[in-house]
């Protein structure tokens, strides 16, 4: 079990009870791994957090693994993964180009991608799909996550969609508003295929920030939030 890249803090004077971690720790966050089984999927689960990390360890490397797509999506992953990850010390674009909504059906392939990728990166913290997610292609980018990083910090992080599958996450993320404006900013302007659909607004990806926020007492009143099945201090 990886150690967590962050120190708790205890003995706050929050009026509510809220257990929190912080990125200031004594370890610092070198390498990130972040994976989505679309293109957009990395820049609404975490993008938030992402662009609080960039502005935090200035050197930190990515690896941003997009698993689907091609032609104009793929040039939509490069483009934003260009943009939210161009505060880091480096990034590392990977395009699986598998089709889209049958990676359950890509067998041994999808897995092989998978193993590769353990000899490209080291992740100090690996950002996936969360483990309940109904659509088909994120759940199978979860579990190859777990398969193939056995010994790491993975954070999960959650999609808003039409499936109705939030659940109750345990992880948040403040984010003040510059982060957010900037996420939204960002997701609005490079996925100009995904404008038509009735999910993809401002408001809605507001909203869901503004939930997590209050559920976590973020100063702010916003927040991404995460699922972590095993977390260790050591």
């Amino acid at each position: 079990m990886a150690r967590a890249p962050w120190r708790s803090l205890g003995g706050g004077h929050h009026p509510l009870i809220v257990h929190t971690l912080s990125f200031d720790g004594a370890a610092p966050i070198e390498r990130v791994l972040a994976i989505g089984s679309h293109a957009d999927d990395i820049e609404i689960g975490c993008g938030g957090t992402l662009l609080r990390l960039a502005a935090m360890y200035p050197e930190l490397e990515v690896v941003w693994v997009v698993l689907t797509g091609d032609g104009g999506r793929a040039e939509e992953a490069r483009r934003s993964a260009a943009d939210f990850a161009a505060g880091f010390g480096s990034v590392r674009v990977l395009l699986g180009g598998f089709r889209d909504g049958f990676l359950p059906y890509g067998g041994g392939v999808v897995k092989e991608f998978f193993e590769g990728l353990k000899e490209k990166i080291a992740p100090d913290v690996i950002f996936t799909h969360q483990r309940a997610d109904l659509h088909q292609d994120h759940r199978v980018a979860c579990e190859l996550t777990w398969n193939t990083f056995r010994d790491h910090l993975v954070l999960e992080y959650e999609i808003p969609k039409y499936d109705g599958d939030l659940g109750t996450p345990n992880v948040f993320v403040h984010l003040d508003e510059p982060i957010v404006a900037r996420k939204i900013q960002l997701l609005l302007t490079h996925f100009g295929s995904q404008s038509e659909r009735a999910w993809f607004t401002d408001d809605l990806f507001r909203a869901l920030l503004r939930l997590r926020g209050m559920e976590s007492a973020s100063p702010s009143g916003l927040a991404e939030a995460f699922y972590s099945r095993k977390l260790v201090f050591a």
